[in-house]
Parts: C-alpha cells; structure tokens; sequence
C-alpha cells in the first residue's frame, strides 16, 4: 500500500527539520570562519559577506596547527592499532569459550563515565613521570576505547558460524590457527567498524588531552582553545579551527558510513 499523501508529507517535513537542526550549526560555523570578528558580530552579514581567508591562515601558520594535526593523527592511529589488537582476540576469547563474567566487566567499563577515571589516571600517570607525553595519550584513549572494540567484536564473533572452526580443527589446526585462518579474515568488517569508531573517538576527544597533554603534545581539540582568552575570543580563527577538526571526520564518516552500518549489523545476520 502506498502511504497517503498527509503521512509523506509529514516525513518530508519531519526529515527536513531533523538535517537541518543537525547541518544549521556546521553551517554557521563554515561560514564564520571565512569572516571578520566584525562581520560575526554584525547580523546583517549573516549570509552576505566578503570571504576571507584570514582565519586560515593564522590557523595553519600563526597557530602551529600543522604540529597539532600531526599530534592527533599519531594518538589517535597508535591508539586504534593497541586498541584493536588487545581488543579482538579478547572479544574472540569471550565469545567462543561463553566468558561472560568477563563480558560484563567490559560492559560495565564501557558504561562507566571516562571523567570518573581522569583523577585516578592523572595521579598514577604523573607518579610515573608521564604525563605531557605521547604514551599516556595513547594509553588513555586507549583504556577508553577498548571496551568498545570488545563489545563490537564479541556481537560480530557471536554471529559468525562455530562450524567453520570445527572443521578447521577436525583438520588438524589448533584454535589459534583456525581463529587466524578462518575467523579473522572472516570477521574483517566488523574490525573495520570497530578501528573507524576507535580512531573517530580518538581524535574527537578533549577531556583526556586536555588534562594529560603538554605543550607539545597538544591534539587538536585541546589547540582549538588557544584562540579562547580571558578578555576577548578571536571567534574567526575559533571557527576555523574547529573546522579543522570537524570536517575530516565528518568526510571520513561520509565515505565509509555504509562499511560501519554492514559491519555493526553483520554479527546480527550471519549465522
């Protein structure tokens, strides 16, 4: 039956104020950083101004922005490598030998705030001389996005036929050989969603940076408040910085969208 003109109606409208309430203030922000503080400031130039490329400019030269890419793309790429490594066979281990006490562990630290963890981190991290440097970054982002590669992977392992193993084994491979032979290759979607969701965290995330980081260490995020003072904020290069930070995730989610949604849906449907 075809839906009747008042409900698709409805949708179109529902559909249209949900993009729009979701790209409005993306929009604001890309228009903003091509203006003067100025022009910011005066309403009459909400969609009509001269562009300029300024704020850019002081972003990627004056402002050592190019340093600070670099330092989110190492934290966040080293952290979605450990993350993946730890995290896969544990989820394998859970899902296959019925681990779970332990499942409920790592569902239980997923749940669990990330602020409730910083002091503790941050006490043990500086008794050990580390804070300010790479490795607590990665550790910490690390720590937080494991056990969302665990939770993703034992869903995808959960759906993955056993069969295949047992023939695996019927023919002489042990279960190391067969999980690396036989599942893993199988179970590459899922670990594709779950690198993609561990590097987007990593590179969106503040908190951690923020408390943990030097001055040389810094990750874009934490960079973006450099533009913040105590008597004015230079709104211009703000936005662009925060454009920085934004659209190369957003362009990431964009391409590989279709791979997430058949990689998070892939351990409901196979089996």
């Amino acid at each position: 039956m075809k839906p009747r003109p008042t409900y698709r109606v409805f949708r179109v409208v529902a559909l249209a104020v949900v993009v729009l309430s979701l790209l409005a203030p993306l929009l604001w922000m890309v228009a903003a950083s091509f203006k003067t503080n100025v022009d910011i400031y005066d309403t009459g130039k909400a969609l009509v101004f001269s562009p300029t490329t300024d704020n850019y400019v002081t972003v990627l030269k004056q402002a050592n922005y190019v340093q600070f890419i670099g330092n989110s793309l190492w934290v966040a790429f080293a952290a979605t490598v450990a993350s993946l490594l730890l995290g896969v066979p544990a989820a394998y281990s859970m899902s296959r030998f019925n681990m779970r006490k332990s499942a409920l562990v790592v569902l239980m630290a997923r749940v669990i705030p990330g602020v409730s963890l910083l002091v503790p981190w941050y006490y043990v991290f500086s008794n050990l001389k580390m804070v300010g440097g790479f490795g607590v970054l990665i550790l910490s982002h690390m720590f937080v996005s494991l056990p969302l590669v665990v939770y993703i992977m034992m869903g995808y392992f959960d759906g993955l036929p056993e069969e295949l193993e047992e023939a695996a084994l019927v023919d002489g491979l042990t279960h190391i050989g067969a999980f690396r032979r036989i599942t893993l290759p199988l179970s590459v979607p899922g670990i594709a969603t779950a690198g993609i969701l561990s590097f987007i965290f990593s590179w969106n995330n503040f908190m951690f940076a923020l408390v943990l980081s030097g001055a040389d260490t810094k990750t874009l995020p934490v960079a973006i408040f450099d533009f913040v003072g105590y008597a004015s904020i230079d709104w211009g290069g703000l936005m662009a910085a925060a454009t920085v930070v934004t659209l190369p995730i957003m362009l990431i989610a964009l391409f590989v969208q279709k791979y997430v949604v058949s990689g998070l849906t892939a351990g409901a449907t196979k089996g």
